[in-house]
């Protein structure tokens, strides 16, 4: 995991440099990057912060290249996975259950991502917390996906509220909403239908639910492995209904890193958690040190 955009960094700052060598440098660096699914966008920012590092600076044989090239990637890497605002999310819960309201989440993102299945782990990490939840099932239109949600919410232990098929999602989610506000249930965690982004009739759906809900946190569920795909779906759904946080899936699988670094730069929202695994269990937090950590390890 990581090894690739580990082996790009790697590389680009054990370069002997010259001022003669730099632009081929730097152009070699963006191909890299891009190739190891950092967005177009995202790399070009990553290599501009490294030709203004070094204007106005002469570059010698005595100059410390390794050093300055490192330096300079970390605090790119720092800046571009620093979110506009930081969200404890059980901090927030637990305020908003000090006003005897539920926390509502919307999760948006394409079928294949792995969203239904990332919804059970939240609510499987939030019981854990000690904190209750319940479901909606708003995914009327997929055949399937109501048992879907409804078995991986069972096998975790959390109740769901849904309708038929066809029925209005928006509905679903404001009973669930109503069900968890007679029951005392902290938190209501709604799932929507998948379909893809360019589905203008799913963003006006996606719109109601919100409208309907109110919910506390907007959250976009990203395939890893998707590469550039995953920036185009994330800016969709922030243009449409708004993103508050970021969930990236399948990141034990072989993906190459750039999906955390793009979808970073891009939303500027934060990544809450990260998908290791097909357990339950297998969601982590985003530590964006560990992160840094593990691309930059340079030797």
């Amino acid at each position: 995991m990581l090894e690739k955009l580990k082996n790009v960094f790697s590389t680009f700052v054990k370069k002997s440099l010259t001022e003669k060598k730099i632009d081929e440098a730097i152009n070699d660096l963006r191909i890299l990057l891009i190739s190891n699914d950092v967005a177009i966008d995202t790399a070009d920012e990553i290599c501009k912060s490294i030709i203004e590092s070094f204007k106005g600076q002469q570059i010698t044989r005595l100059t410390s290249t390794k050093k300055m090239l490192f330096d300079t990637l970390k605090e790119v890497m720092i800046e571009i996975l620093t979110p506009e605002k930081e969200i404890d999310i059980i901090k927030e819960i637990k305020t908003k259950k000090s006003l005897g309201l539920p926390y509502v989440f919307v999760f948006f993102g394409i079928n294949g991502t792995g969203k239904t299945t990332t919804i059970a782990k939240v609510a499987n990490f939030l019981k854990e917390s000690n904190i209750s939840s319940v479901a909606a099932a708003s995914d009327t239109f997929r055949a399937g996906a109501i048992e879907q949600l409804t078995k991986h919410m069972n096998n975790v232990g959390i109740n769901v509220i849904k309708h038929g098929y066809k029925s209005d999602p928006a509905s679903v989610a404001y009973d669930a909403i109503e069900h968890a506000k007679a029951k005392e249930i902290d938190v209501v965690l709604v799932d929507t239908s998948g379909r893809q982004t360019t589905n203008r009739n799913l963003m006006l759906e996606m719109q109601k639910i919100c409208r309907v809900t109110n919910p506390d946190l907007k959250i976009f569920i990203g395939d890893s492995l998707a590469g550039n795909d995953v920036l185009y779906q994330a800016r969709e759904f922030d243009r449409h209904v708004g993103i508050d946080a970021n969930i990236l899936t399948k990141l034990d699988a072989d993906a190459k890193g750039g999906a955390a670094l793009s979808i970073s730069f891009e939303t500027k929202k934060p990544i809450l958690f990260i998908g290791t695994g097909i357990g339950y269990d297998d969601l982590e937090p985003f530590d964006r040190d560990i992160f840094l950590s593990n691309i930059l390890d340079i030797n």
